[in-house]
């Protein structure tokens, strides 16, 4: 059995994994990072954020191409697309990312392990099916890192076979169009996948169980998105609880409860995340999981094992990628006695769809919910001079304010480029800014950041491009 030590273990490869190892390496600790993929970057990089966001803005250009190249006097004939070149590109941005992640480990120093890890004891993961070694190789350190990540929620009557039936990861390489695709679940995920295909030419009907698509976001974007998603040509179907689901030969059938079965090309299901932290070796040491196998861990990130730590997807909260990574570098910084922090309050969420739709910090409902007084700003596109040379005038930037003291509490924004422009409000809010501290920075102009602008004035009922 081959045997190394190391200062820290990072146990899993993923956003929170590769950027902790990268950063406990800048701190002077000796680092390995251990992955079961052939790849390192976790889903994120492999088979989600970014082949998601490549297929996403293919399948936008060429939307834009047969619908609104045309308002710009750029005429198109005899246009088609070729989905195995879409792939092509997708695949090598995705070559290119996690091979990256390759070459920033041999310059850091990062010590790479591509095996399944899983815990010995409570100083020893054991990690097994490494190209070229013969059996166990062990991996020992002084602190260990889990960043197990998570994977697509099953339904047990749901028969997912990769093919007909799968995940998000299946939907990013059907091999051909689907006259019919079906998505169970209206989340981000679903919506996003779905445009994807609905823009090549499927019929998408998606199904919620709940009364509205988007749960959790601010409800008036949420409706704003079910509107211009329906002009789209995607169906939705609320209030919608799928019995089961299976192959019907070449075809699938959706049951529903109390409704009519729908026949379909292919399933997708949709329904969220859950952590993957089964067959880990964390019963062996001691690390307990909840009953949807989440690991507890306190403000420094330890788990009940106090040189064992845990950040990421496999902790709980906003299963999202920029999160992961601020908890890993935020880990293994205390770890090195620096004060460094995580602010969940101020973590921005963006839907790649088009229009997209960000926000950060509180939404209306939960302000209304919580009892606390706000004051809204609102700015439509349609009257930002940026968006209408864009030919994007729908949507709106939306500003919530502490009624008091004029703190900004949320940010919510449907619209084009709204992930970018989340970020000048996630920064402003991370400061504890005001909306009258936005309203008075001087905004670039002509740009569509002047829509944040001009929502910050509306707070104060000063607009000025806006009645």
């Amino acid at each position: 059995m081959n045997s190394a030590r190391y200062d820290l273990v990072v146990l899993g490869g993923g956003p929170a994994g590769y950027v902790a190892a990268i950063r406990a390496v800048q701190l002077g600790l000796k680092v390995a990072c251990i992955d079961e993929n052939a790849r390192f970057g976790g889903t994120c990089l492999r088979v989600g954020c970014i082949p998601s966001k490549a297929l996403l803005e293919s399948t936008h250009l060429y939307e834009d191409a047969k619908h609104r190249f045309a308002d710009h006097g750029v005429k198109v004939s005899g246009l088609e697309f070729d989905l195995q070149v879409m792939m092509q590109r997708k695949e090598k941005i995705v070559d290119t990312l996690t091979g990256g992640i390759d070459i920033l480990f041999k310059q850091r120093g990062v010590t790479p392990y591509r095996g399944r890890g899983k815990f010995r004891d409570s100083n020893t993961i054991d990690v097994t099916g490494i190209a070229g070694a013969e059996g166990v190789t062990s991996v020992q350190g002084e602190r260990f890192l889990v960043c197990a990540g998570s994977r697509p929620a099953s339904l047990p009557t749901v028969e997912e076979d990769g093919d007909r039936i799968g995940n998000s990861t299946t939907a990013l390489s059907f091999p051909d169009v689907p006259q019919r695709l079906v998505v169970i679940g209206g989340g981000y995920i679903g919506l996003e996948l779905g445009s994807v295909w609905n823009r090549l030419g499927s019929e998408v009907i998606v199904l919620e169980a709940l009364d509205r698509i988007l749960p959790g976001l601010d409800s008036e974007l949420a409706q704003l998105a079910h509107r211009t998603f329906k002009k789209q040509g995607i169906e939705f179907r609320t209030k919608t609880m799928v019995a089961s689901a299976r192959r019907d030969g070449e075809g699938c059938i959706v049951e529903i409860r109390d409704g009519e079965a729908i026949k379909c090309d292919r399933v997708l299901l949709a329904t969220g995340r859950v952590p993957t932290t089964a067959n880990m070796g964390l019963d062996v040491i001691g690390v307990p999981t909840d009953n949807r196998g989440f690991i507890a861990v306190n403000e420094d990130f330890q788990t009940q094992v106090k040189h064992v730590y845990a950040a990421g997807d496999c902790i709980g909260g906003a299963m999202l990628a920029h999160k992961a990574m601020e908890e890993g570098i935020v880990c293994v910084e205390r770890m090195a006695g620096i004060s460094s922090h995580m602010n969940y309050d101020v973590i921005p969420a963006i839907i790649y769809t088009h229009p997209e739709i960000a926000s950060v910090g509180k939404t209306e409902d939960q302000l209304r919910e919580q009892g606390i007084e706000y004051r809204k700003g609102v700015c439509p596109f349609g009257a930002n001079g940026r968006a209408r040379t864009l030919g994007e005038t729908d949507g709106r930037v939306k500003i919530l304010a502490d009624r008091k003291t004029d703190r900004v509490l949320g940010v919510h924004i449907i619209g084009a480029r709204a992930g970018d422009l989340i970020a000048e409000a996630a920064t402003a809010m991370e400061f504890g800014a005001s909306s009258e501290d936005i309203a008075r920075t001087c905004h670039a102009h002509p740009t569509m950041a002047e829509a944040m602008h001009e929502a910050a004035l509306a707070v104060d009922d000063r607009a000025i491009h806006t009645a």
